[in-house]
């Protein structure tokens, strides 16, 4: 009888861990960030102010 009352105890204890059952777990869709593509300017744009700066500066010395 120890053992029944045993075995009655272990089977109420484990119930709940069974209660669920198996479910197989969800994996979420890996998101890809989204490329922008910017276009680059034309490289004379980079020495552009620095050689208008020039001719301003010439101007300016050459005026006095």
């Amino acid at each position: 009888m120890k053992t029944f009352k045993a075995a009655i105890l272990a089977s109420l204890i484990a119930a709940p861990a069974f209660a669920g059952g198996y479910a197989e777990p969800v994996m979420e869709p890996m998101i890809q960030p989204e490329v922008i593509v910017e276009d680059t300017s034309s490289s004379s744009a980079g020495i552009l102010v620095p050689i208008l700066l020039l001719v301003l500066v010439a101007a300016v010395v050459s005026a006095d």
